[in-house]
């Protein structure tokens, strides 16, 4: 992010006024809540994590457990639990399965 010396778009009362609050400090202005834009939408790291999401949801339905898939995609366990988590279709009351593969038990 660059900046603009404030001297070359701020009235001088304006400044002025800031001045009084900051003096020759750096000061960050935020975007009007309208134009905020959510996060990843200016670059491509949104979408190659749900597509890196929806490969490893695949591999743990396929029956790798969520060690093997931490250990392939550097997370922790815990955080590929997460992600298995929010991928998992939600249907109804049916029960889930334990987070560490088909053939593993939670203790």
């Amino acid at each position: 992010m660059s900046y603009i010396s404030a001297e070359e778009i701020l009235p001088r009362e304006i400044l002025a006024s800031v001045q009084q609050y900051v003096d020759g400090q750096m000061l960050y202005i935020p975007r009007k809540a309208e134009k905020k834009k959510i996060w990843g939408a200016a670059t491509e790291t949104r979408e190659k994590l749900r597509s890196r999401n929806e490969a490893m949801y695949t591999k743990f339905c396929g029956g790798r457990s969520a060690k093997a898939l931490a250990e392939e995609y550097f997370l922790t366990e815990k955080s590929v639990q997460r992600i298995i988590r929010k991928m998992k279709p939600s249907e109804g009351n049916e029960k889930e399965q334990p987070l560490g593969g088909k053939n593993e038990q939670r203790k």
